[in-house]
């Protein structure tokens, strides 16, 4: 693990900070939207874990409990998690404002242990995670611990192959980015956010992960993988060249060979 890895994680929690006052105001998160009854969850998700009513639900890297408070929405008995603590105060104050009960966690991922208790029928995470975790093998540990034996983790994320390519590129796909693990992450100086357009500057640290660490960060925890699915799809538009369809996923064009831009993995802790 480099020696600078609290730096790091350091920035990223300041950029979290600040786009979570981004975010708040975004039509991309649409807040408003959610107050009057709309869901963030997408198909995949619900179908993986199918009927939520009645069971416990962790929910890691929340940001502001958008998708965490469509879970209790259905039924489940939710707590979030979250680094951001700008990210957590806002979940709280929306779980108050909507009286949707809900649970939220300020901590850093790999400290969870320490600041929260018990375990849950499902492990939940999706969207944009994996980036932003230095070690999966520590990471799988923790969901292990947090599951009650038969419990599911389900994680939902794009597509590891996906994020070779440079999403800035207007034409085609050009490989820009490693798909195998890294030493140091790679940096990136960020202007506004994936959601924002605004003025905002900051810097951003991640770590490429393949499918094949994944896969043994789940194996090494000691989770049994019952479903491994990908899709031509994503629920973002990562290239610029992406189009949308009817069922709102967004998809490469027609005239492009056709490769995984999203997964969905789901796993039991056997007990």
């Amino acid at each position: 693990m480099s020696e600078n890895l609290n730096e790091y994680m350091r920035s990223n929690r300041d950029l979290w900070n600040a786009w979570t006052e981004l975010h708040e105001k975004s039509s991309f998160y649409d807040i408003e939207g959610f107050k009057a009854g709309r869901s963030t969850l997408h198909d995949v998700e619900k179908e993986e874990l199918g009927e939520v009513a009645g069971k416990s639900l962790l929910h890691l890297q929340c940001h502001f409990g958008l998708d965490t408070l469509s879970w209790a929405r259905l039924g489940a008995l939710v707590t979030g998690v979250d680094f951001s603590d700008k990210s957590i105060a806002l979940a709280r104050s929306l779980s108050a404002e909507l009286r949707i009960p809900a649970q939220f966690v300020h901590s850093n991922i790999y400290d969870l242990p320490g600041n929260l208790s018990g375990q849950f029928d499902i492990v939940f995470t999706s969207y944009g995670v994996l980036w932003w975790l230095p070690d999966l093998q520590s990471w799988t540990k923790v969901v292990t611990h947090f599951l009650k034996p038969g419990g599911t983790f389900l994680v939902v994320e794009s597509h590891p192959m996906a994020m070779v390519f440079d999403p800035d590129d207007a034409g085609e796909l050009t490989v820009a980015y490693p798909y195998f693990p890294v030493t140091e992450p790679l940096r990136f100086d960020v202007k506004g956010s994936y959601a924002s357009d605004s003025d905002y500057r900051g810097v951003e640290y991640g770590w490429p992960h393949s499918m094949g660490e994944l896969v043994n960060a789940h194996v090494a925890a000691g989770l049994k993988i019952v479903s491994l699915r990908e899709f031509p799809f994503l629920a973002w538009r990562m290239f610029p060249f992406m189009e949308q369809g009817a069922d709102g996923w967004w998809r490469l064009p027609g005239r492009m060979v056709q490769i995984p831009l999203m997964f969905s993995l789901r796993a039991v802790k056997g007990g």
